[in-house]
């Protein structure tokens, strides 16, 4: 059966949405921007409809729209942010690499899916183009696919592909599809991406975010030879490594030769970069995040954030105070998969301080939920030095954690640290 061609200014949502129904967004910069415009403005008409999204860069999403549309999502990141702080986000923790199975089993029912895709190839494929993560499992699950086909979205070369005949309606359109511009770099973000950089060796094969720290750690590694990239988004930094000669993945085990990533988050140079470059592969959470195939990798240097770490190694990424800031996302996967690479490490990277350095970001404890258990904990680093905590009892683990906190804080923690050996865990 062949879709029903549809144009932006004629997409009449209730042909094919239903009141009660669940309807999974392509995130991040793969949003479907006309299709998620259309949602919000034909919202009451709709009987009420959920909508889950994993994370969001665009403005379209308000929390206004929460008067019709009940709004779900594995974290808060991005613009998602101001939907939690408005309290009309249903935060699910989960791990990225759960979303497609949970989907798969009904758990974050999809009975619509909103995709954006590129034009198709000559074999009729259409790509995922910027993200791929779970929208295979979602595009599967939906009785309802409707698909933005988007002439400005690149083709990448995924592990699956959306043909017409799973389509139910397509709408073509040409827009730029969202971006994320480049985070300004501070000394403290390039003091950290020293000291980041320093168990980052040749052949190494990297896991980062994006944002200020991830892009200067990438301004520093232009020496190094034969790099491997496998992870769950890559940004401009990476895209110039690849660029310079320095991201090879010559010595990567799993998939060599190409830079495996489940979403691209950055500029359109880096969508025109990624255009139909076979080294570069879009591929599912299961893959990017799998323990299975993560196990396959040596050398696997995995870097991700934090709000705050505790004198135990505990790891907050969620929640700072009041607000509702993060995820889960896959810190933990990542994590559990550095540490446990041959060769790898799992590092932890923060600031020392927030707001403006009036609170320290090295606590005695947290102020929101634990995202790594402290039994996962290999390294943590801030602009002040990096603490190796595995297989450190609490006591060396607290004495390292308080030398790498800002001086301002290292008495305070010092007398809480007495306090915590008094107790003794």
């Amino acid at each position: 059966m062949m879709p029903i061609d549809c144009a932006p200014d004629d997409l009449d949502l209730t042909r094919f949405v239903r009141r009660g129904d669940r309807v999974v967004i392509g995130q991040a910069c793969g949003e479907p921007q006309t299709l998620v415009e259309a949602l919000v403005t034909q919202r009451a008409s709709l009987g009420g409809i959920s909508a889950f999204m994993g994370t969001a860069f665009s403005t379209t999403l308000a929390p206004e729209y929460a008067d019709h549309i009940s709004f779900r999502s594995m974290g808060a990141i991005g613009t998602l942010s101001r939907l939690s702080r408005a309290n009309v986000l249903d935060i699910i923790p989960c791990h990225v690499g759960q979303i497609g199975a949970l989907i798969e089993r009904g758990v974050i029912g999809c009975d619509v899916l909103f995709v954006q895709v590129s034009p198709p190839d000559q074999l009729g494929r259409h790509s995922f183009g910027l993200v791929n993560d779970h929208v295979q499992a979602a595009a599967a699950a939906a009785r309802v696919v409707i698909a933005e086909v988007n002439d400005q979205v690149p083709f990448t070369y995924c592990d699956g592909y959306l043909n017409a005949e799973r389509m139910h309606v397509r709408v073509a359109t040409s827009r730029a599809p969202v971006t994320v511009g480049a985070s300004q770099i501070g000394e403290s973000d390039r003091a950290i991406a020293r000291n980041v950089s320093q168990y980052i060796q040749d052949g190494a094969t990297l896991q980062m975010g994006i944002g200020a720290a991830p892009e200067a750690i990438t301004r520093l590694l232009s020496d190094r030879r034969d790099l491997g990239v496998h992870s769950g988004m890559i940004g401009d930094g990476i895209a110039h490594l690849m660029q310079a000669g320095v991201v090879t993945n010559a010595r990567k085990a799993y998939e060599p030769g190409v830079t495996i990533t489940g979403a691209l988050i950055g500029s359109a140079d880096l969508y025109k970069f990624a255009h139909e470059n076979a080294a570069i592969g879009l591929r599912r959470a299961e893959i990017t995040h799998g323990t299975s195939v993560l196990a396959q990798i040596s050398n696997l240097v995995t870097i991700n954030s934090a709000i705050e770490v505790d004198l135990t190694g505990q790891v907050n990424a969620e929640q700072a105070g009041d607000a509702y800031l993060g995820g889960t996302g896959g810190q933990v996967d990542f994590v559990r998969a550095g540490a446990r690479s041959p060769g790898g490490r799992a590092i932890i990277a923060l600031p020392a301080t927030a707001k403006g350095g009036a609170t320290s970001r090295i606590v005695a404890s947290l102020s929101g939920p634990v995202t790594t258990a402290r039994a996962e904990a290999d390294v943590i680093v801030t602009e002040f030095g990096a603490a190796e905590l595995a297989g450190q009892g609490l006591r060396e683990r607290a004495r390292r954690l308080i030398a790498i906190a800002h001086p301002d804080f290292q008495e305070t923690l010092s007398r809480d640290a007495h306090e915590l050996f008094k107790r003794g865990y």
